[in-house]
């Protein structure tokens, strides 16, 4: 006699059918016309699996943030904080977490490396929201990474721009910024400057010391 959750048979059935539900949601979901594509020159920059390795360690930050974006505004709130970052997969993937001591959250940036495209997929998650952001994609050229994605701010589509610059062995600069208009005119809301620190008074097992 079976059991009463119908054997199994039943449970495979049931998983059967569950994988057809998703694939046939996946389908879907990619049949559905997206946003308008970025510009050619901005999907085709690529880079290398090892661009982020210089950036593997402890780091000191000040942050600058824009207080009100998309407004014309030109507020900005300074504050402190300090990051440590991983390297994964010999380089394919890298994570680091961003804490914000004065602010009372943290942030977490995930970035992979698709071999093929020879792009950098880059992801935010808010300790705020728990929520990943749409990515930027893009890469290096010499010292400085471009990446672009696609998102929403406030309810209003935007278009995204990361720009990666690699100072020295020692210091980096990093700056966020939105366009409302489709990529023609661009408004920098987030900026940070890096210095290398040292991970065995700033981390502690790969994350920033509280």
């Amino acid at each position: 006699m079976a059991a009463a959750h119908g054997g199994p048979f039943f449970d495979m059935l049931r998983w059967s059918r569950f994988i057809s539900m998703m694939m046939v949601a996946i389908s879907t979901a990619c049949a559905t016309p997206s946003r308008e594509a970025l510009p050619t020159t901005v999907t085709t920059r690529s880079g290398d699996v090892h661009d982020f390795d210089y950036f593997a360690g402890a780091w000191t930050t000040r942050q600058r943030r824009l207080m009100a974006r998309g407004v014309g505004g030109n507020d900005w709130d300074e504050f402190p904080a300090t990051l440590c970052m991983t390297l994964y997969l010999d380089g394919m993937a890298t994570v680091d977490e961003l804490l914000f001591p004065t602010k009372g959250w943290a942030g977490l940036t995930l970035r992979t490396f698709d071999i093929q495209k020879r792009q950098w997929s880059i992801y935010w998650v808010s300790s705020r929201t728990g929520i990943l952001s749409a990515p930027v994609i893009g890469g290096f050229t010499g010292d400085r990474g471009e990446f672009y994605g696609e998102d929403e701010d406030g309810g209003r589509a935007v278009r995204v721009r990361f720009i990666w610059t690699k100072l020295d062995d020692d210091h980096a600069h990093w700056e966020q910024a939105f366009s409302y208009d489709d990529g023609r005119t661009w408004e920098v809301n987030w900026t940070a400057d890096f210095v290398r620190a040292n991970p065995a008074t700033t981390c502690q097992s790969g994350r920033p010391r509280r």
